[in-house]
C-alpha cells in the first residue's frame, strides 16, 4: 500500500540532472552517432535545450530501446513537472509510491516527481522494464493533456491497421497523439504498439509534443477574485496532489 502524505505549501525537493537514462553528461558537444538518424535535427534541438543527454559526452545510442524509468524521467523533464509547490512533512522515498523502485538510484526523484504531478503508474511499476510504443505514447500523451490546457479540438480517428494489437485503455490516447502530430503511422497505417521504443523514437514524441504545445496554446483562464481580509476565497482549496491524501 502506498504511504500518504499530508501536503503543507512551497518547497525545494532537488530535482536530478539526469534527464534520460542512468548515465548523463552535460551537452558539450554534438552527438556523433546521429549522422544516419532521420530524426537528428530534433534530436540535437532538444540536446540543446537541455531536455535529453547522451549515454556518454558525445553519444546518444538513439537506437538504443528505453526503460520505465528513462521514459518517466524524459517526461518530467521536458513538461518541466516539479514539486516546488510541495513540502513534505516526511521526506518522500520512490518507494512509498512504486515499491519495485530503489530509493537510491539516479530515476528516485523523477518517480517521485511523475506521482505527485498525476502520472498514473502502475504500483507495481518496474523501473527496470522496457516500455513500447504505445506506454511512452499514452504516458506523454495523458502528462501534456493533464498541464499543458490545451484546447479542445474535434477528434476525427484515424484507421490504424494494427489496431488490433493495441491496449484498449491507450486507444484514446494513440489516437489523439495522432491528430496532434506526435506521432506517425507507417507507410501501412501501422502504429507497432507493442515494439519497444527506442530513444530517438521518445525524442521525437517529446519534441513533437513541445511544438504542439507552443502552437496551440490553451484558452487564458482569469484568476479567481482576492478574498478581503486575507480570507480564502469560498469554494477554494489547498491543491491537491494525487496519491497523497
Amino acid at each position: 500500500m502506498k504511504t500518504k502524505f499530508k501536503m503543507i505549501t512551497l518547497t525545494a525537493v532537488t530535482a536530478l540532472t539526469l534527464s534520460f537514462g542512468a548515465q548523463s553528461f552535460a551537452a558539450s558537444q554534438p552527438f556523433s552517432d546521429l549522422n544516419n538518424v532521420t530524426a537528428k535535427d530534433k534530436i540535437i534541438s532538444l540536446q540543446e535545450q537541455g531536455l535529453v543527454h547522451g549515454i556518454t559526452n558525445d553519444l546518444f545510442a538513439p537506437n538504443v530501446t528505453i526503460t520505465a524509468a528513462q521514459g518517466v524521467q524524459l517526461i518530467v523533464n521536458a513538461l518541466d513537472l516539479n514539486l516546488d509547490l510541495v513540502r513534505f512533512l516526511k521526506e518522500p522515498k520512490a518507494t512509498d509510491y512504486f515499491k519495485n523502485a530503489n530509493d537510491k538510484a539516479w530515476y528516485a526523484n523523477a518517480l517521485i516527481t511523475a506521482s505527485v504531478n498525476g502520472l498514473v503508474l502502475p504500483a507495481d511499476l518496474d523501473p527496470n522494464k522496457k516500455w513500447t510504443r504505445e506506454e511512452f505514447t499514452h504516458q506523454l500523451i495523458s502528462t501534456i493533456e493533464s498541464h499543458s490546457n490545451l484546447p479542445m479540438i474535434k477528434l476525427v480517428p484515424v484507421e490504424i491497421a494494427d489496431n488490433a494489437d493495441l491496449t484498449v485503455d491507450y486507444d484514446g490516447s494513440i489516437q489523439r497523439a495522432l491528430a496532434y502530430n506526435v506521432v506517425e503511422l507507417d507507410d501501412k497505417g501501422n502504429f507497432h504498439p507493442k515494439a519497444e521504443i527506442s530513444r530517438a523514437e521518445a525524442a521525437v514524441q517529446i519534441f513533437n509534443a513541445i511544438e504542439y504545445i507552443k502552437a496551440h496554446p490553451g484558452p487564458t483562464v482569469s484568476p479567481e477574485p482576492a478574498a478581503p481580509s486575507g480570507k480564502r476565497v469560498p469554494g477554494s482549496t489547498d491543491p491537491i496532489i494525487p496519491g497523497t491524501k
